[in-house]
């Protein structure tokens, strides 16, 4: 047996604590195990526990059998007979996450979808031809931004279902960028705003960005919502 303490820890925690991965980060499990963290190893291998679980969590592999998990874990690191090969595995894991990243995609793109069209009801939301939507929550009277132009915003981004995934505004400093270096949602946008302005956007997929999605919260298909103020044209 090879000398892997800290990961036999690991594995037991992550065991012993819930059936599946689902609902761990919010619900207390009422089969916990309950573990007094002694020694430096103890706390590390819990924390390994943990970084784990969020790992698999943020991949979208949250409904996985945790003691399946734990089992294959020990019978590699105990040298046992495997129940699958490791190329095997690998093979079913590729499919796995190619599965559960294309739900993903379609829950967003379909929900993205219901969400406008619900929202174009709205009074005082319009519709432009390329599906994007904004309303108006304060009217400036200044300059209309070109293409060719750079501008100081403020801006609050957030997912359909409220997640904030950047906010200028809440880190108190504006973002300056040519009109063209931001998604088409914006760029479109900006070149229909005066200067002093504050809309909200509902930016679909297409004009945002895309079937890719940008890594992190913005999934693909994700349907996204600026509220976007104009401050200046910067000369």
């Amino acid at each position: 047996m090879k000398n892997t303490p800290i990961l036999i820890l690991a594995i037991i925690v992550l065991a012993t604590s819930c059936s599946t991965l689902s609902g761990s980060k919010s619900k207390k499990s009422k089969n916990k195990t309950e573990m007094t963290l002694k020694t430096e190893v103890d706390t590390v291998s819990y924390s390994i526990g943990l970084n784990i679980a969020e790992n698999l969590s943020n991949q979208g592999l949250s409904d996985l059998n945790v003691d399946a998990l734990a089992q294959g874990m020990m019978d590699y690191l105990n040298e046992n007979d495997l129940s699958i090969s490791k190329e095997q595995g690998e093979q079913i894991i590729q499919a796995y996450t190619q599965k559960k990243a294309m739900e993903a995609a379609n829950k967003n793109k379909k929900e993205g979808e219901e969400f406008l069209a619900d929202n174009a009801k709205k009074e005082g939301v319009v519709t432009l031809p390329s599906g994007m939507q904004y309303e108006i929550i304060t009217e400036g009277n200044g300059a209309i931004p070109t293409a060719n132009d750079k501008v100081k915003t403020h801006y609050h981004g957030t997912l359909i279902d409220g997640t904030v995934f950047d906010s200028s505004v809440e880190r108190g400093q504006p973002a300056t960028f040519g009109v063209t270096q931001v998604i088409k949602g914006w760029q479109e946008a900006l070149q229909l705003m005066p200067v002093g302005s504050k809309w909200r956007l509902y930016i679909p997929y297409d004009l945002a960005y895309g079937e890719r999605g940008a890594g992190g919260q913005i999934g693909p298909f994700a349907t996204l919502i600026f509220d976007i103020e104009l401050i200046e044209i910067v000369k």
